[in-house]
């Protein structure tokens, strides 16, 4: 089963995610924030990342650039859910390592639709 490591300081964000995605059949861990989510992923490298944007700690942004700088940090595919939806912030993450991104708020159909194009699905 693949896992998916959901990031956002919401933890209704985080249950709803958890529910479209254990639905599609991934093995989900969770993490408050980027620094707590790093940490995740050092010991152990999941497939896909849920990224939110805005977090406390380490925001979304900071934690991407982090992550593809670590020896497997290019293996997960990493789709930003923001509420950030200006053409910048979308091109900002994309340049730096995102896969694809959703907006908030968003449903199965969404999520299913952009883990499909990134090849989890």
């Amino acid at each position: 089963m693949k896992q998916c490591l959901v990031v956002d300081d919401s933890s209704v964000i985080r249950k709803v995610a958890r529910r479209i995605l254990e639905d599609l059949s991934f093995e989900i861990i969770e993490a408050e924030d980027g620094q707590e989510a790093l940490e995740i992923c050092r010991k152990q490298m999941p497939e896909a990342i849920l990224l939110d944007w805005n977090m406390p700690v380490m925001d979304g942004m900071e934690f991407l650039m982090q992550l593809r700088r670590e020896p497997s940090g290019k293996i997960p595919k990493i789709v930003f859910c923001t509420t950030e939806n200006d053409i910048g912030h979308i091109a900002k993450a994309m340049r730096a390592g995102a896969d694809e991104y959703i907006m908030k708020p968003f449903d199965r159909e969404i999520v299913e639709a952009k883990f499909a194009e990134v090849g989890l699905l």
